[in-house]
């Protein structure tokens, strides 16, 4: 990893989030370690949860939106034969009297109907919002909560460990999915009900559980030598090097033609049967990231963030 001088606070930084603790104390602990206030997550974990989660650093905290792109992987702990309104731990449990213990069988063939795209319910203890206010604060309050089901995708779904009442499932999931309601719902579809009980995020996108930093070492003040450059907050992203009079243009605002990424190796989209990218991340000659290219209605791209400009 490249060496910093102390005022590069540019970055990305992936942590491994213990239980017990909120994204938001989190984010305050990065922030205090590195003497800046210009950090924030993209994604949270709930407190229950552990694993890892994404921090941006200074200007990277504007490519929060294309970090949520990234797929998730988790690995949960379902107690079945349970209830509680928060759909975990977090509540009051209630045990069914009478519990439908379904066959590993069973709960193998229930898992085909909640892969690929699906239609999810958000926990009513979440951060959704209905009317303006978070879903958690209407129902800690004792009020109705009304969420409407909204499209996720789920791209893993397999059972690791089965043993009744405990489920172990490996899940790898679009940004937005709850965990709790994907345990909740496959628990209805098998006669029962279920609590997430213990939830681990091992990945997202490319970051692993291998690339994150503990909490220890973060709390020791040692996190700034694992700031990630700017360019590795976009691995999903194609690249292309900007140079000379086009990145000079481009830093200026000026849009960049589809012929001028061409010229610089992107391919063009139509070459390869494609529809345009709707992004792509805009490098200097020594491989800084510049910014965001983002495919404009005329057909061009502009940099939306800008890093050397003001967009």
């Amino acid at each position: 990893m490249p060496e910093r001088t102390t005022h590069q606070l540019d970055g990305l930084i992936v942590v491994d989030k213990p239980a017990g603790m909120t994204s938001r104390r989190l984010v305050d602990v990065v922030g205090r370690a590195l003497g800046t206030k210009s950090v924030g997550h993209a994604g949270t974990l709930d407190p229950l949860a552990r694993g890892v989660m994404l921090l941006c650093v200074g200007a990277v905290t504007r490519l929060v939106e294309l970090l949520h792109e990234l797929p998730k992987r988790y690995e949960a702990t379902f107690l079945l034969g349970r209830s509680s309104a928060s759909d975990d731990m977090e509540t009051p449990v209630e045990e069914e009297t009478q519990p439908v213990q379904p066959s590993r069988a069973a709960v193998e063939a229930a898992l085909p109907a909640f892969r690929g795209d699906i239609l999810q319910r958000p926990c009513d203890y979440s951060a959704a919002h209905v009317a303006g206010k978070r879903a958690y604060a209407l129902a800690r309050a004792g009020k109705a909560v009304a969420l409407a089901p909204k499209p996720v995708h789920i791209d893993r779904l397999v059972v690791t460990d089965y043993d009744w009442p405990r489920l172990d499932l490996d899940i790898v999931c679009s940004s937005g999915t709850f965990i709790r309601a994907l345990g909740r719902d496959l628990a209805i579809a098998l006669g029962t009900r279920a609590v997430m009980s213990a939830l681990r995020r091992t990945a997202v996108g490319p970051f692993t559980l291998a690339d994150a930093v503990p909490l220890e070492r973060i709390e020791a003040g040692m996190v700034r030598e694992s700031l990630r450059l700017p360019v590795d907050a976009v691995p999903q992203l194609e690249r292309v090097v900007l140079d000379g009079v086009v990145l000079d243009q481009a830093i200026r605002g000026a849009f960049v033609s589809p012929a001028d990424l061409a010229s610089r190796g992107l391919p063009r989209a139509a070459d390869v049967g494609a529809s345009p990218a709707e992004n792509v991340a805009a490098l200097d000659p020594a491989g800084d990231l510049v910014g965001i290219l983002r495919l404009h209605p005329s057909g061009s791209y502009r940099l939306r963030p800008n890093f050397r400009g003001l967009g």
